[in-house]
């Protein structure tokens, strides 16, 4: 089981990004999946969700900035985001769940600078 995210850098606010994540290893049609982040000083928290029949969810910060999408083609889960605030700063996770059990991949880092 993998879930490899990707499209993490250092942009200005304002700016934009759009991160993947590559999953194998699993049913991929059949599972729900999340974007965590764990940003200085916080404990981590949920960005976004998205269930297999696409109906998605976002925290409150969100604020319509960023979508969560998936392909099930290219077993791959998106979060285009939009309007960056440097206190979006932080390390980015793709999650879901295997085997009654937490899966995560190992994070890419987005750096917003005012």
């Amino acid at each position: 089981v993998q879930l490899q995210a990707s499209g993490g850098g250092s942009v200005q606010a304002g700016e934009s990004l759009r991160l993947t994540c590559q999953v194998s290893g699993m049913n991929f049609r059949t599972k729900p999946f999340d974007w965590y982040r764990q940003t200085p000083g916080k404990q981590r928290e949920r960005v976004a969700s998205i269930t297999h029949g696409q109906a998605t969810s976002y925290a409150d910060f969100v604020e319509g900035r960023f979508t969560i999408s998936r392909n099930s083609a290219k077993n791959t889960v998106y979060l285009q985001m939009n309007s960056l605030k440097p206190e979006d700063t932080g390390v980015y996770f793709c999650h879901t769940f295997y085997n009654w059990d937490h899966a995560w991949g190992q994070g890419t880092q987005v750096t917003v600078s005012s």
